[in-house]
């Protein structure tokens, strides 16, 4: 390789870590402020919402990590450390083997992860009470997927029927969130009433709700945004692909006594 490839690679390599360095430390100070601001609504969050504070510590993590790697990248690549270099192509290397091992892992185990996911729906529906603050946060988020998806329970509607507040009051009412209309006046958590006849004893048939599945629907999901996930997946293999080739390249292109040059002050 000649000397101007060396420096195209080198400069192209510095460049591409420059922006790793750049992402890690928005990552990190998004982090930090979401851990330090105590003026703000994010306080208000925190008080709400313990999972938001062990996001925000790993967010701190990520962005720290991305920001070491886009640091041992730039070093090594402007100053032709090939120790630097290794250290960078096997920090790639690791984080590559690892993504692809989730995802094999995910794919493989697809059935138990399903399994364990019903269980989960399962019991939640069953002990759904808005007035429970300990599991607001997981009932909200159910909620949310039923009103999003349009769907009600984990195979379908019935799933309901085993609610244990539903059948004291012998299914008079239904989980809002299920709520088959349009109107923007009913309410997204809880249960309803609306909709449900009133001269007559209301039973589960009456319910307007959803009838479709949230698992259906979760894999319509999927199955519709498939080549968005995919394609985000290869594109970061790509880029990490990228990094290891060029640091690789430039390691092994870089003349054996420059190994023990350090920076210059």
């Amino acid at each position: 390789m000649g000397s101007g490839c060396i420096k195209v690679t080198k400069y192209f390599l510095f460049l591409f870590n420059l922006l790793f360095l750049i992402l890690g430390a928005v990552i990190l100070g998004f982090g930090i402020w979401i851990v330090a601001d105590k003026t703000s609504f994010i306080a208000v969050l925190q008080t709400s919402s313990s999972s938001l504070q062990t996001d925000a510590y790993v967010l701190i993590a990520v962005g720290a990590v991305t920001m070491l790697m886009g640091f041992l990248g730039c070093l090594g690549a402007v100053n032709e450390i090939r120790c630097l270099l290794g250290l960078y192509f096997a920090c790639l290397l690791v984080i590559l083997i690892a993504q692809v091992s989730a995802g094999l892992i995910i794919y493989f185990q697809k059935d138990a992860l399903k399994e364990e996911l019903s269980n989960i729906v399962e019991k939640l529906i069953q002990n759904y009470d808005p007035l429970n603050e300990e599991e607001k946060d997981l009932q909200d988020a159910w909620d949310y997927v039923q009103r999003q998806i349009a769907c009600c329970g984990l195979e379908g509607a019935e799933d309901w029927k085993n609610n244990a507040i539903l059948i004291n009051k012998s299914l008079a009412e239904y989980p809002c969130s299920c709520y088959n209309s349009s109107e923007d006046n009913v309410a997204y958590s809880g249960f309803c009433t609306e909709g449900l006849p009133s001269n007559t004893t209301v039973t589960f048939a009456d319910w307007p709700v959803h009838q479709q599945g949230c698992i259906n629907g979760i894999q319509m999901w999927l199955k519709d945004n498939l080549g968005i996930i995919l394609g985000v997946c290869t594109g970061v293999a790509v880029v990490e692909l990228l990094g290891m080739i060029l640091s690789i390249a430039l390691c092994k292109n870089i003349h054996s006594e420059d190994y023990t040059k350090v920076p210059k002050s």
